[in-house]
């Protein structure tokens, strides 16, 4: 059986292939264009700022480069839903697999920096 390990960079990168499509299937107005320069920036952003996490020189710095991910997924995520609410991209429903991801990797990241906070007060007492 071929067991791929799970790789958190490579699932970031996926979720930016996804999310320029969703930038891409934005409307040619003034909104859409707005939405997509914002959305453009904030999706990469959890791929290349987790390049830096992974060269953390320590502790503080591997939480302080994970909170900067976390920042940017969930700008993502309000993104998602404005685009959802006013219905940017129709049917709607094509949306709702990148808003589960990024709810996830949201969930995974946040507990990421939890277990580093946690680890980091052990070490100190």
């Amino acid at each position: 059986m071929n067991e791929r390990k799970f790789d958190l960079e490579d699932r970031l990168v996926d979720y930016v292939c996804r999310m320029i499509d969703v930038v891409e299937a934005l409307p040619a107005t003034r909104t859409g264009n707005y939405i997509a320069g914002q959305l453009i920036r904030s999706c990469h952003s959890p791929a290349f700022n987790y390049g830096e996490v992974q060269a953390a020189e320590s502790r503080n710095d591997f939480i302080h480069k994970m909170k900067v991910v976390l920042k940017e997924l969930k700008e993502c995520r309000v993104a998602l839903k404005i685009i959802i609410k006013k219905q940017l991209i129709k049917p709607v429903s094509n949306l709702d697999s990148i808003f589960q991801e990024t709810q996830q990797l949201i969930a995974i990241v946040a507990k990421s920096i939890e277990t580093a906070n946690k680890n980091k007060s052990n070490e100190e007492h």
